[in-house]
This record gives C-alpha cells, structure tokens and sequence, in this order.
C-alpha cells in the first residue's frame, strides 16, 4: 500500500465503517422506540405530504432495510417494509426525511435541481474516471490523467453537492414532524439523533470520494 493509502483513504475508509455502523445502531435502537402519535410510516408521510400540498405524490412499499427513497421522475415516495407498517420515531424520521426531498422537488430546492441534473454525467463520468486514469499511467499519458483526474473531481463534487440537500431534507423532516405532532419532547430528540446519524454516512461518502481523489492526484504527481 502506498503512503496516499494511509494518509488519505485509510482514515476515510475508517471513518465510513463507523457511520454506517453507528446508523445501523440508531435505527436499531430507535426502531423499538414507538411515537405516542402511533400512527405508522406510510400515513405520517401521507399527513406531510398532505400538509406540504403534495396530495399528488403516491407512496409505495418496496422491500429491502433502508431503501427507502424519493423518485422524483414518478413523484413516488418508496418506503421500505420496516418504515412502511412501523410507528418507531426511526421509521417516522426516515419517512419524513424522504418526504423533505419531495418537497425540495416542489419548491426547486436549487441544490436538488443542480444534484439530479448531474446524475446522468456524473454516472458517466464516475464508470470512465479510473479507467482512463489507469490508462493514462501505463502510457505516460498526461492527457488521459488528467482526464481522468478531472472526471474523478466531477464525482467528488457531486457528493459535495449532496451534503446540503441531505441535511436540508432532514431539517424539514423534523420540522415537519413537530409541526404536525407526530413527535414531542424526547421523542424529538430520538428523531433529530435518527436523522443526524443517517446524515453522517453521506459525509462519510465525500470524505471516502476526496480522499481517493487525492491519492490518485498523488500518484500522478509521483509519475516519472
């Protein structure tokens, strides 16, 4: 392993294990946790969604932990079976939380318009980044590490780009959730430490993405 390993990927690797456990325990914990509202997922997202003037988004089960997600290009909000049926303040968070992208979506939330725009380059350019930078080294080519490099930033970026949209969903989630009642005093709490441990495996993603851009910025540099 070279010295960019270490210093840049390792920490970042490490860092990315930790969030995804420490989520994992947080929906564990707080799945056993039910709201005093005990109304389950699926209505408190349809309620929100109500509220937010957004009768038109269908919601639907999809199985699988944590798939849940919003489809902008459906307008559908997919929940997975432990969010769908629950009344935890886990599975209410993460409904609300989907149920904040929907409503980015309607208010063109600019972070959200700029994130989906890029997604289809982004895929791109994602699939070509190491391969063409691969290329590049055993040809001595510095058009094509460059290339590479610069595509490998475009991909960084779009992470970069996800934070606020991430954090902005789940500012609304809970405002939305108090707003409405669905939870109250520590049950509030419970949903805002949910929300901020979810958060946290997106940050986790960008710093797993920057520090393998800048290990391979390293290796280009090092090129003879």
């Amino acid at each position: 392993m070279d010295l960019g390993y270490f210093i840049f990927v390792l920490p970042a690797f490490i860092f990315a294990i930790w969030a995804q456990v420490k989520v994992n325990s947080a929906y564990t914990k707080y799945s056993k946790v039910s709201a005093s509202a005990d109304v389950p997922g699926y209505k408190v997202a349809a309620a929100l969604l109500s509220e937010s003037g957004l009768g038109d988004v269908k919601i639907e089960k999809v199985p699988g932990e944590l798939t849940d997600h919003y489809d902008p290009r459906d307008k559908t909000l997919r929940l997975s079976s432990g969010v769908y049926d629950s009344t935890s303040v886990a599975a209410l968070s993460i409904a609300a939380h989907e149920v904040g992208h929907a409503v980015q979506h309607a208010v063109g939330y600019t972070p959200l318009v700029v994130r989906n725009g890029l997604v289809p380059i982004v895929q791109l350019v994602s699939q070509a980044a190491f391969p063409l930078f691969l290329i590049g080294l055993i040809f001595q080519s510095g058009v094509l590490i460059n290339i590479g490099l610069l595509f490998f930033l475009g991909a960084v970026l779009f992470q970069v780009i996800t934070l606020p949209v991430e954090f902005d969903a789940s500012k609304r989630a809970l405002n939305m959730l108090e707003g409405l009642g669905f939870v109250q005093g520590d049950e509030s709490v419970a949903a805002g430490n949910m929300l901020n441990a979810a958060a946290l495996t997106y940050v986790a993603a960008t710093a797993m993405a920057l520090a393998q851009f800048l290990r391979l910025f390293m290796l280009a540099g090092r090129r003879d």
